[in-house]
């Protein structure tokens, strides 16, 4: 990941040496045709169980009301899942050699997300973070020995950057050790300082020298995952209301949730993929609020589905909760998704108050659904569903008058 907006390096070429293993060296940033590797889509598809695992705890934590706690172990967790898939891609548009070491270190960075997944459940229900921590360790130090590789094979400038990451990593690493040894009281506090550790290493790595990510390649990279996620979600809610159909044939509760849940991550593929935000994406200025603000849009298009989970489970009778509390566990995080997708993507192609004004307001209705009771996820996909109809009839309107201006 990138943070500085200083000068960035010179394209260099990608090595073809012969042989197992090559030098690990800059790839072009005006590199053509630069797509997603097969494995960068295993690896994010692997990250996805992890996802789907805190999903499960949270839907739980929720409807067994605690909310507050669940939410806090969610974005604990959420954050782990994502910083370590957010520094590989980084790293891998920059460095990618895609040599037989290159995929081992990948591959070894895969089994720790599978070993955090499975320490999901204990970190929620007994707060045990040990298999969370060795997980995320095992991610981390296959990401040390990446950086390392990048200082042995790169000299001045960028071995120093390379090495800053190395030692920054393992010092945070260190600091998580927290949440094994400190009272459960102060865990909070250890995952709050310990973030904003993690997110000041590529300040201090990249103060004097940037690395060369590919801005087409990474918009795909995030493009990507946002896919794998929302669909984690329209699978888990499926799974969900199956479930309670083959026990409570509830189909008259359940088929508004369906139908509205479905517009709602319609709708969200929609907004995510309607501007070319590789376009924007030119400085490392903007790429740094852009890539650490997707924790908010990964996390909450994740929580989109958890939440039409505790719906399901609240209209069959099986949550312990209210029906404007699991209204809530929907259409909250759905607001958080229009509107950071709207500060990162939307707002920099809109033309006029009107485009402007949109996702903001769609988000705030969408608040507002949360008060209709057993309609109010039907009613808020309704809502998601229109603002893309509007949305597209302003851009084509938009695009007449540019036509006619033009003649």
């Amino acid at each position: 990941m990138t943070s500085s907006p200083t000068s960035e390096p010179a394209a260099a070429p990608r090595s073809t040496g012969r042989g197992p293993l090559r030098r690990m060296t800059a790839r072009g940033r005006d590199e053509a045709h630069r797509v997603a590797s097969p494995l960068e889509l295993f690896f994010d598809l692997c990250f996805v169980v992890a996802i789907a695992q805190a999903g499960v705890q949270l839907v739980h934590a929720v409807t067994e009301a605690h909310a507050e706690e669940g939410i806090l172990n969610y974005a604990m967790i959420f954050f782990a899942i994502w910083w370590a898939w957010m520094n590989f891609s980084w790293f891998a548009s920059a460095y990618d050699n895609d040599d037989a070491l290159y995929r081992v270190v990948t591959l070894v960075q895969i089994a720790g997300v599978l070993v955090l997944a499975a320490g999901v459940s204990r970190a929620f229900e007994n707060h045990q973070f040990l298999a969370v921590w060795l997980g995320y360790a095992i991610m981390r130090f296959a990401m040390i020995a990446q950086w390392l590789r990048v200082a042995r094979s790169t000299e001045a400038a960028e071995r120093t950057m390379a090495l800053r990451y190395a030692g920054g990593v393992l010092l945070c690493q260190i600091g998580w050790l927290g949440l094994l040894v400190l009272p459960e009281s102060g865990r909070p506090w250890v995952f709050l300082v310990m973030a904003i550790a993690e997110l000041c290493v590529p300040v201090f790595a990249e103060k004097d020298f940037a690395t060369s990510w590919h801005p087409h390649h990474i918009s795909e990279r995030y493009g990507l995952f946002t896919i794998i996620v929302l669909g984690e979600t329209i699978a888990a809610a499926t799974v969900a209301v199956k479930s309670a159909v083959d026990e409570h044939e509830a189909l008259g509760e359940l088929l508004p949730i369906a139908v509205g849940g479905l517009l709602i991550v319609f709708s969200a593929w929609w907004i995510y993929f309607v501007v070319p935000i590789h376009v924007h994406l030119r400085s490392n200025r903007q790429a740094f609020l852009w890539g650490y603000g997707h924790y908010l849009i990964f996390a909450s298009a994740a929580a989109i589905g958890a939440g039409l989970e505790v719906a399901v489970e609240q209209a069959v009778g099986k949550a312990h909760i209210s029906t404007l509390e699991a209204s809530a566990a929907v259409t909250l995080p759905t607001a958080l998704y229009f509107l950071t997708v709207w500060a990162l993507h939307s707002r920099h192609f809109k033309m006029g108050i009107g485009q402007q004004l949109l996702l903001p307001t769609t988000a705030l209705l969408t608040i507002v659904c949360t008060f209709l009771g057993d309609w109010a996820v039907l009613v808020a996909g309704i809502v998601s569903a229109l603002a893309v109809a509007v949305g597209v009839t302003m851009t084509a309107r938009m695009g007449t008058r540019e036509a006619t201006r033009a003649v």
